[in-house]
C-alpha cells in the first residue's frame, strides 16, 4: 500500500471513495495512537481472518478479551481522576506555595516542555519493545510522584521535577492509546478504540466537576491534592494488573511471527508486511529474512535488525512527504498541535492574570469540563462531514485556523474573566473538531505500523517546535514575556498559518477547476452519428487523479 506513496494521485483517488464509506465513523482521539489496521479478507495478514496465524494465536477468547477491554477501559476512566489538576497552577500561586507568578511562567511550566521532548522517543519505543504495561506502571508512577511533590514540596526545584515527571505522563499516553489494539481482534478495532477513548473523556469531565464542586465547598488546594494523590495511587494499583499482551507493533512482531509460524512461515507474514508497503517489489531494499529454524528465531532481532520491519518502515517514511494528502495534514499536526498545548500550558497563568485567585473565585474546573464535553461533541461531529477533503482540506483548515487565531486575540486583550472562559472553550471545540479528521486522512492511506510511526515522529517534531519557542518566547533564558504578551506571539503564529493554508487552499481549488475546465474542452463532441474512420480515447491521468480524454 505504501509503496505506491510516491505516486500521490492514485492515493487521493483510493482515499476520496473510502471517505465517503467510513469519513461517518472517525475515532475521537487527541493524542497520536495507532490507527486499527484495515479487515479483509482471510488471506490478509492484518485482517483477522483465518489466514492469519497472528490473530489466532495473540488475541484472547472472545469473553477474555472483552474482560481485558473492559478493565482497560476502567483503568483509563480512573487513571483520568484528579480533581486538583485544573487547580495546579492557583495552587502554586496561592499563600500554600507563595509562588510569583513570573516564576511559574518562566521558570516551572518551562520544564514541562524540555522534559516531554526528552522522554518522547524513549517512551515510544519501550513502549512497543516492552509490551506497553510496564510503561503504563511508569505513567502511573509519574503521577503518584507529581501529586507527591505537589503535596509536599516547596522550592523551585521540587516543583520544576514535578514538571518533569508531568512530561513522562503525557509522553507515555500513547501506551493507553495503542494498547488497547493489543487486546481485541481486528475486527473490533474501531469499537474498542471509540470505548478507550470515551472512557478518558468522561474520567476528565469527571474529574474537573469533582475538583470544581470541592473548591467551591472550601475544599484547601492541599487538601485537593491529597485527594488526587489518593485516586493516582489507586491507579497505580489498578496498572499493575493489567493483562500482559502477547504481541506489539515493531520489536516483538518478527519474533513472534517465527515462532507461530515455524520458520518458513514466518519469513511469509513478515515480508507480506513489506510487500503490503512495498507492493511492486521494493527494487533495491534488501529482503526481510528471518531463520527458518526455531532454534535461531531468538536471535533474529539482533542479528538482522537492519533487514526489521521496523527498519524497513523508517525508510518508507521518506515516502510520505510526497502524498499532498499526508503531507498537509502531517503538517498540520506539527504545526497546529504546537500552538494548542502552548495555549493549554499557559491559558492558566492567563486566567489568573485577568482573575487573580486570591481575591475571586476560581471556577477552572467548570471551564476544563465543559471544554472537554464540547471538544468530545465536535469530534464526534466531524464524523458526519461529508466534503470532498482532496479538494477543501486547506481552505477548512485555513478557516478554522483563522477563527482560533482570532480567539487568541480576545484572549489576550480582554479583561473579563467569563469571556476569555468561552473562548478558551470554542479554542479547544475548533482544535477537537478536526483532529479525528487528521486522524482519518492520515491512517487511511498506511498500515497500522507505519501509521504509528508516522504520528510518532510527527509529534516529536511538534515537541521540538513547542521547545523552541518555549525556550525563546517564555523561558527565562530567552525573552521571559509576560503571559500575556505570549498570547499574541501565539496569536501571531496562528495568523502566519491561516495566510499559509489559505494560500494553498486557493492554489489548490485554481488549480482544480483549471483541470476541470481543461477536461471539458478537450472532450471531442460528437458531429455525426457515423463517424468515417474510428476513434477510440485514451485516458490521461491528470494531478487530481481523475483522467481527461484526448
Amino acid at each position: 500500500m505504501v509503496g505506491s506513496l510516491a505516486g500521490g494521485d492514485d492515493v487521493n483517488a483510493s482515499r476520496e471513495s473510502l471517505a465517503k464509506e467510513e469519513n461517518g465513523h472517525l475515532p475521537n482521539c487527541e493524542e497520536p495512537q495507532s490507527a486499527p489496521p484495515q479487515s479483509g479478507g482471510s488471506g490478509d495478514p492484518e485482517s483477522g481472518g483465518s489466514g492469519d496465524p497472528e490473530a489466532q494465536e495473540g488475541t484472547p477468547p472472545v469473553r477474555a478479551w472483552k474482560w481485558s477491554v473492559i478493565f482497560l477501559c476502567f483503568y483509563g476512566f480512573m487513571v483520568q481522576l484528579k480533581p486538583g489538576e485544573p487547580f495546579i497552577t492557583p495552587y502554586l500561586l496561592s499563600t500554600e506555595k507563595n509562588f510569583t507568578r513570573e516564576e511559574v511562567t518562566n521558570e516551572i511550566i518551562p520544564v514541562l516542555s524540555y522534559s516531554y521532548m526528552a522522554v518522547l522517543v524513549p517512551v515510544f519505543l519501550l513502549t512497543d519493545y516492552l509490551r506497553y504495561k510496564p510503561v503504563l506502571v511508569l505513567q502511573s508512577l509519574s503521577h503518584v510522584a507529581i501529586w507527591l511533590l505537589l503535596y509536599l514540596g516547596w522550592s523551585m526545584p521540587h516543583m520544576q521535577l514535578m514538571e518533569f515527571f508531568y512530561g513522562i505522563t503525557m509522553a507515555a499516553r500513547v501506551a493507553y492509546s495503542s494498547y488497547i489494539f493489543s487486546l481485541a481482534p481486528p475486527s473490533e478495532y474501531q469499537r474498542v478504540a471509540g470505548y478507550s477513548r470515551s472512557s478518558v473523556l468522561m474520567g476528565v469531565f469527571a474529574s474537573s466537576v469533582t475538583g470544581q464542586l470541592c473548591v467551591s465547598q472550601g475544599v484547601l488546594y492541599a487538601t485537593l491534592s491529597a485527594i488526587s494523590l489518593g485516586f493516582v495511587t489507586f491507579g497505580l494499583l489498578l496498572s499493575t494488573c493489567l493483562p500482559w499482551p502477547r504481541r506489539s507493533m515493531f520489536f516483538n512482531k518478527a519474533l513472534r511471527s517465527a515462532t507461530n509460524a515455524q520458520g518458513a512461515d514466518a519469513t511469509d507474514a513478515t515480508q507480506t508486511e513489506l510487500a503490503r508497503m512495498r507492493p511492486e517489489g521494493g527494487e533495491g531494499d534488501p529482503p526481510v529474512v528471518l531463520p527458518s529454524s526455531p532454534s535461531s528465531a531468538a536471535v533474529a532481532p539482533s542479528s538482522s535488525w537492519r533487514d526489521s520491519v521496523f527498519v524497513g518502515m523508517l525508510k518508507e517514511l521518506t515516502n510520505v512527504p510526497r502524498v499532498p494528502s499526508l503531507r498537509l495534514w502531517s503538517l498540520w499536526w506539527i504545526f497546529n498541535s504546537t500552538g494548542y498545548y502552548l495555549v493549554l500550558f499557559y491559558v492558566h497563568i492567563l486566567w489568573n492574570k485577568i482573575a487573580p485567585s486570591t481575591e475571586n473565585k476560581v471556577y477552572n474546573g467548570v471551564v476544563e469540563a465543559a471544554s472537554t464535553l464540547l471538544g468530545a461533541l465536535t469530534s464526534f461531529a466531524a464524523g458526519y462531514v461529508k466534503i470532498r477533503w482532496s479538494l477543501w482540506s486547506e481552505l477548512v483548515i485555513g478557516g478554522i485556523t483563522g477563527v482560533m487565531a482570532a480567539l487568541l486575540l480576545l484572549m489576550g486583550s480582554t479583561e473579563n474573566i467569563w469571556v476569555c472562559y468561552a473562548a478558551y472553550t470554542v479554542f479547544r471545540g475548533f482544535y477537537q473538531f478536526l483532529v479525528p479528521i487528521a486522524i482519518f486522512q492520515i491512517a487511511s492511506s498506511l498500515t497500522k505500523e507505519l501509521c504509528a510511526l508516522v504520528f510518532g515522529v510527527n509529534t516529536f517534531l511538534g515537541t521540538i517546535l513547542k521547545s523552541i519557542i518555549t525556550l525563546i518566547v517564555a523561558d527565562k533564558r530567552g525573552l521571559a514575556l509576560p503571559v500575556e504578551s505570549q498570547f499574541f506571539v501565539y496569536f501571531t503564529f496562528f495568523v502566519i498559518l491561516t495566510v499559509v493554508y489559505l494560500g494553498g487552499a486557493a492554489w489548490v481549488i485554481t488549480r482544480h477547476y483549471r483541470s476541470t475546465r481543461t477536461q471539458t474542452e478537450t472532450q471531442a463532441p460528437p458531429t455525426e452519428l457515423s463517424p468515417l474512420e474510428d476513434h477510440t480515447p485514451e485516458l490521461e491521468p491528470l494531478a487530481n487523479g481523475s483522467g481527461v480524454k484526448t
